[in-house]
């Protein structure tokens, strides 16, 4: 049930700052209620979870969520009085809110793995980075807020490009030409959405700004191209909002989940090591230099200086 606004206590400009760390946000509308961010690992839940989130909905807020674009769930209007027992509550079914702060915000993920497009697995990618570093750095403050994204093709569906760290998956397609005939329609060349197959000189090629799509692959009926190698391209200093910057792309794919779990630590520890208080990754790396910064993150130094670093 709807609280009564005259029945409730409003809190203090310091009350409203500590729950916010928390993962409570005031509600503008009232100025006594708090909208509760409630975690998600990229966004897949259970029914069980649905249920549980329903419930707190009904019990301490005014029965209505919404979710944000991080693709966490927001318990709307709670009490300030009813936060202790919303956050035990929560608890008591192993959930949790969070998901503000200058630390690493909670990770998303496009629907790769199911996808027609999806080219890599981005629910499991997407989870191992949340226990690894939304849940495992969750104690390191950085200069800023880190946003993380994680999407199956190059369609960027969830805008890897414009978080702080985005993975996105490729396929790039491996071509034998001297299989080539020139043909006058050629198949690879009328399947790349992007128009970088190209026929030239009665050869198949793509230009420099093929971008992994993999459409192509399989659509020679003479073998040109029938498989393609899956990798992940990596791209650092994305942002949106008042200002924004597009991610720029490392040079090189990485090929494992492990090399990219090695070069989101390393991007998230340049961070750490080299940001300012109160500027985001974009910045800190337009300070730096790219090219110093991304063979900081490649190089496997950061790494070494972990706990320097992180100050353990």
């Amino acid at each position: 049930m709807e609280h009564k606004e005259n029945e409730l206590y409003t809190p203090t400009a310091d009350e409203i700052k500590g729950v916010k760390g928390r993962g409570f946000l005031l509600d503008k509308t009232t100025g006594k209620h708090f909208n509760a961010r409630v975690i998600t690992v990229n966004g897949k839940v259970t029914a069980d979870v649905l249920e549980v989130l329903a419930e707190a909905a009904r019990r301490y807020g005014n029965g209505q969520v919404a979710f944000t674009t991080r693709l966490t769930v927001e318990v709307q209007r709670i009490a300030y009085e009813s936060i202790p027992a919303f956050e035990a509550f929560l608890a008591e079914h192993g959930l949790e809110v969070g998901g503000t702060g200058p630390k690493v915000r909670p990770i998303v993920s496009c629907k790769g793995t199911t996808c027609h497009f999806g080219l890599i697995d981005t629910y499991a990618l997407s989870e191992k980075i949340h226990y690894a570093f939304y849940k495992g750095y969750r104690q390191v403050v950085l200069p800023h807020k880190c946003k993380i994204a994680v999407g199956g093709c190059p369609n960027n569906c969830v805008k890897p490009d414009l978080n702080d760290i985005g993975i996105v998956g490729r396929r790039v397609p491996l071509t034998d030409a001297s299989l080539c005939r020139g043909c006058k329609v050629c198949a690879m060349e009328k399947a790349c959405p992007v128009g970088c197959a190209k026929v030239i000189d009665g050869r198949i090629s793509h230009t420099a700004d093929c971008n992994g799509c993999g459409r192509c692959i399989g659509k020679c009926p003479f073998g040109v191209c029938t498989e393609g190698k899956i990798g992940y391209q990596l791209f650092i200093g994305g942002r949106w909002g008042k200002r924004t910057a597009r991610g720029i792309p490392l040079s090189v794919l990485l090929y494992t989940e492990d090399e990219v779990m090695r070069a989101v630590e390393s991007a998230i520890l340049f961070f750490k090591s080299e940001g300012n208080a109160g500027e985001r990754l974009a910045d800190t790396v337009a300070r730096v230099g790219f090219d110093v910064a991304e063979k900081m993150i490649l190089d496997g130094s950061l790494l070494t200086r972990k706990n320097e670093i992180l100050g353990l």
